[in-house]
């Protein structure tokens, strides 16, 4: 008997061993997977090395066509050239308080809404639930939307760009799907000490909900980051232009007459090296929030999807 309890965890070993192992079948499909992302990666980066190549590379080497994913002739005068540049230094200035104002705010708002409605008590909820479900299918249209805009004097305004986008029903069906997922015997035992709607909100709910809050906040920002349509729209005041729409005016003209006039002659450089400078750091900005958020990615958005 006892030689049987000796081999028994052996065998358990063996027969997990066993169960672990990948048929032919999994092994190609593994093998695909990893050669389709790896791909993917190296299609998704190569274009990121092409402009870091043509923001360092000489004007007689970009001229010419010979830059691919290593500068030639190396300098650094375009970065000097835009950072100088006090269009695009007060573009970054709108586009960063844009961000961190708008937001903040819609994460506020969008949790507030989303709270009331993860509760099945609330009175209404399901036709409630339906009329912002009606929003993301339908809109007013650009032209009434506009008008409306226009009435409200928003037009040339900060606060056009973000105040028509501060509810995203979107993130809030997944704020709420989270805030319906955590027990309600928390709830139960703060309204017996005597706690409020907003202090539950505050001092329980929100603490616990950091994963979804940090995975909808980077939503957030980086849809305001990248925004440039409502600004195309709604601004003509040179001074309240993001960053988005100055590099979109930046390419309309592709050779970039506008810039050719302002170029010194001793940056050796050109006008196509200063729109690949002016991409890449508008993007370093937003890239600097992804790896304090990127752990709370896959937790926040699967818990908050995981229930209709």
């Amino acid at each position: 008997m006892s030689n049987l309890e000796q081999a028994s965890p052996s065998n358990a070993a063996a027969g997990a061993s066993a169960g672990i192992r990948m048929s032919v079948g999994e092994k190609l499909f593994a093998v695909f997977n990893y050669t389709f992302f790896i791909l993917m990666g190296i299609i998704t980066i190569l274009p990121f090395l092409n402009l870091i190549a043509k923001s360092f590379s000489s004007e007689e080497a970009v001229i010419a066509g010979r830059v691919g994913l290593l500068p030639i002739g190396f300098q650094w005068g375009t970065y000097q050239y835009v950072l100088q540049d006090n269009m695009f230094l007060n573009a970054l200035k709108i586009s960063v308080l844009l961000t961190v104002i708008g937001t903040a705010l819609s994460l506020l708002l969008t949790t507030i809404t989303a709270y009331p409605l993860s509760k099945p008590r609330l009175r209404g909820r399901k036709p409630l639930l339906l009329l912002f479900i009606f929003t993301m299918l339908f809109s007013g249209g650009l032209i009434p939307t506009y008008l409306l805009m226009q009435n409200l004097g928003l037009v040339n305004t900060l606060p056009v760009l973000f105040l028509p986008a501060m509810v995203n029903v979107f993130n809030m069906l997944i704020i709420k799907n989270y805030f319906e997922g955590l027990p309600d015997a928390l709830e139960e035992s703060a309204k017996l000490d005597g706690a409020g709607n907003f202090r539950i909100l505050l001092m329980i709910i929100l603490p616990l909900s950091t994963p979804v809050m940090a995975t909808i906040g980077l939503f957030f920002a980086v849809a305001f980051w990248n925004d440039y349509f409502a600004s195309m729209i709604y601004i003509t005041n040179p001074a309240l232009k993001p960053l988005q729409l100055y590099l979109k005016e930046l390419f309309v003209s592709s050779t970039g007459d506008f810039l050719k006039d302002n170029i010194d002659a001793a940056l050796n450089t050109t006008p196509q090296s200063i729109q690949a400078s002016s991409i890449l750091l508008a993007t370093v900005p937003i890239l600097l929030v992804y790896p304090f958020l990127q752990k709370y990615f896959v937790k926040g958005v699967l818990v908050g999807s995981v229930k209709g």
